[in-house]
């Protein structure tokens, strides 16, 4: 095993293409941990609204008593409510505390990601919080979004098939941000041809 000398390491502090690399999958990883923690706590308070005004929706007192009784952060009181119903097992919570101990550091140590030599682990950790979020997203879906859904209920879902508006969002990211510029054009000239489709037409 070869250790890389000092010139090695500092020409890749210089690359322009690097160092974006870095900074760009650092942002990708911290944005997709915010769409996790928006999964567990918001589907959760989402369920519990029923009253709607201009301020936005206003959970019941349910959601104190099922959910926010169980730990005063909302996060971990909502991963108690989907651990006790099998949404997730303790190896997620455990993976969570992994998630967010990456996420943690990258947050308060973002220069150190672009420092000669400097890394984290959040490249390895990304396909494990995809597929936390998927999980979580899918739960929802095939137990509350088409179990409520007229239309839907008691049709025969494919599970693995289904692919969780997030998980889309995901992807497009990074697409975007990390794809070739073929993929990333994609995006762009779909919603350019949407805009053009709804212009009234010439006179």
């Amino acid at each position: 095993m070869t250790t890389r000398n000092t010139s090695e390491t500092w020409e890749e502090f210089l690359n322009p293409e690097a160092l974006r690399g870095k900074l760009i999958s650092a942002s990708l990883y911290l944005a997709a941990f915010e769409m996790l923690t928006s999964s567990i706590v918001d589907r959760l308070r989402d369920f519990y609204t029923f009253h709607h005004d201009e301020a936005g929706g206003h959970p019941g007192p349910e959601y104190d008593r099922d959910v926010l009784k169980r730990n005063r952060s909302p996060v971990y009181a909502s991963l108690s409510w989907l651990l006790e119903r099998a949404a997730i097992g303790q190896a997620d919570i455990d993976l969570f505390e992994t998630l967010k101990g990456c996420r943690n550091r990258i947050a308060h140590q973002m220069a150190q990601v672009a420092l000669p030599g400097g890394t984290f682990d959040h490249l390895t950790l990304f396909p494990d919080l995809v597929g936390l979020l998927r999980k979580i997203e899918v739960w929802w879906i095939m137990n509350v979004d088409i179990p409520t859904n007229e239309e839907l209920d008691g049709s025969d879902i494919d599970e693995d098939g289904i692919i969780p508006g997030p998980i889309m969002t995901v992807k497009m990211l990074l697409d975007i941000a990390l794809g070739s510029e073929s993929e990333a054009a994609v995006y762009l000239k779909a919603f350019q041809d949407w805009q053009r489709s709804r212009r009234p037409p010439d006179r």
